[in-house]
């Protein structure tokens, strides 16, 4: 049950007849030499963890650990709850718990690299707004945490999901893409419209700088997050429609890898460049370190 790139574990489901999920759920399992008792557990920690960290500071805010984040969790959610989401229910909880788990992981909290800390809030931000739009269970969710996973793995395999060598492409890029693919499962589409929606998650996603204020992962991480939820939940509903990426996912995830090499060195998680430079960051900054 092994794959090395997205055609493979295509071939797979297709020859196989089993979805993302399964598949990397067959991997896990016989390479860890584990049960499914065992992996489901584990799993379902997951989902605790992450379930926690996007609903704990909405109820609870806090502040990080720099200073420079902390409550925007609980402005946003109460501005839903208020009928004032002008981007609708769906997105605006989604947006809200993505920002809620990077005040968590800035206040130096527990929760889930997904595929890193500074990406951590846009696969629980994509799927717990799901599950809570659409009355799911958390049974529900565990086929999509385990598709994430695939799109993660092979993104760790063939490129990387680190902001220090590919810039933030590569760690809310990736996560975007894991979490639109996770969706498309989810709502019950085939694993080439998963895939489909994961490489549109990447190109829309491409050439983004990791250009940390102050050097945290606070400015602009949170609001990053936000966006990667965003062209995750569109990338999923395009794919669901039937609007193919036109470009594979494994051509996607070079593309990235290329992309990201080509960023210099002050783009890659340096806060040598970008925001981190402007006026208002080194302010920031300042304020900060004194």
């Amino acid at each position: 049950m092994d794959f090395k790139n997205g055609a493979e574990l295509l071939s797979l489901c297709e020859t196989r007849g089993l979805p993302i999920s399964r598949i990397m759920k067959e991997r896990e399992i016989h390479l860890a030499e584990t049960t499914t008792e065992e992996m489901d557990r584990k799993m379902k920690r997951v989902l605790e963890i992450m379930t926690r960290s996007a609903k704990d500071p909405i109820s609870r805010p806090r502040a990080s650990m720099g200073g420079l984040i902390g409550g925007e969790a609980a402005l946003v959610d109460r501005h839903r709850r208020e009928g004032n989401a002008i981007c609708g229910s769906l997105l605006s909880r989604a947006i809200a718990y993505s920002m809620a788990v990077l005040e968590v992981n800035s206040s130096m909290g527990l929760i889930v690299a997904a595929p890193t800390a500074g990406s951590s809030g846009v696969v629980p931000g994509v799927l717990l707004a799901l599950k809570e739009e659409y009355h799911l269970d958390d049974a529900d969710l565990l086929p999509a945490l385990y598709n994430a996973s695939a799109v993660g793995y092979l993104a760790m395999r063939n490129a990387t999901v680190a902001g220090a060598v590919g810039g933030c492409q590569a760690e809310v890029g990736v996560a975007s893409a894991m979490a639109a693919s996770a969706a498309v499962e989810l709502m019950g589409g085939t694993p080439a419209q998963c895939l489909d929606a994961a490489s549109t998650s990447l190109m829309n996603l491409l050439g983004l700088v990791c250009d940390p204020v102050a050097g945290l992962v606070e400015i602009p991480c949170i609001k990053r997050n936000t966006g990667g939820v965003a062209i995750a939940l569109s990338a999923a509903d395009m794919a669901l429609a039937g609007v193919e990426s036109r470009i594979p996912f494994d051509d996607a995830v070079e593309a990235m890898n290329r992309v990201g090499k080509a960023l210099p060195a002050a783009l890659r998680e340096t806060a040598g460049g970008g925001l981190a430079t402007t006026k208002a960051g080194l302010a920031m900054k300042e304020k900060v370190y004194g």
